[in-house]
């Protein structure tokens, strides 16, 4: 028995390729991968935290434990970031969309707003106690990558919840179609 896949409608086809030398056009293809929204803290040695909003967040081993994310070369945390031994990851809930659109625009205290919800993590990094998941880090090593920079992490603690994740897509956040299991 053999299974002829169906056609492919016309509303789902690809539109023209562009060129990887279209940015705009690149980062709307990219945007098409819907990814889960995080928010990275840290802090320095001098006591001095930082916090932005990331969807560039991935596992990357199981043994040793490690995660990766992303951050822009000149982002205003990279001077934190770069300088820090630990950070954490922490993976928002969908009811936690205000929390990604306050950690990602500028202010000069990220934490105000959230003070409610913070302890203090490995590494005196701020961690945010009502996360969907969180990576307690140190840092295993930063990889220059184009105009970003890869933070990869060796976890040392880490929990979760099983509330429904907040989601980016497109440029929005979504919530997921059906509740999580588990």
């Amino acid at each position: 028995m053999s299974h002829t896949p169906a056609p492919v409608p016309a509303t789902t086809a690809l539109s023209t390729a562009a060129t990887p030398a279209d940015p705009r056009e690149l980062r709307n293809a990219m945007g098409r991968f819907a990814t889960g929204v995080c928010v990275v803290t840290t802090a320095t040695a001098d006591g001095r935290a930082a916090g932005l909003t990331v969807n560039s967040f991935s596992s990357v081993s199981l043994d040793p434990p490690l995660v990766a994310w992303c951050l822009g070369r000149h982002a205003p945390s990279m001077a934190a970031f770069a300088a820090a031994d630990c950070f954490a990851v922490h993976v928002l809930s969908a009811d936690q969309q205000h929390i990604a659109q306050h950690f990602a625009r500028p202010s000069d205290n990220k934490f105000a707003a959230v003070e409610d919800q913070l302890a203090v993590g490995h590494g005196n990094v701020p961690v945010l106690t009502e996360a969907l998941a969180r990576f307690e880090c140190r840092k295993f090593a930063m990889t220059d990558c184009g105009d970003h920079v890869m933070m990869i992490g060796q976890v040392e603690r880490f929990g979760y919840s099983s509330r429904p994740p907040l989601l980016f897509h497109a440029g929005r956040f979504i919530a997921p179609a059906e509740p999580v299991a588990g």
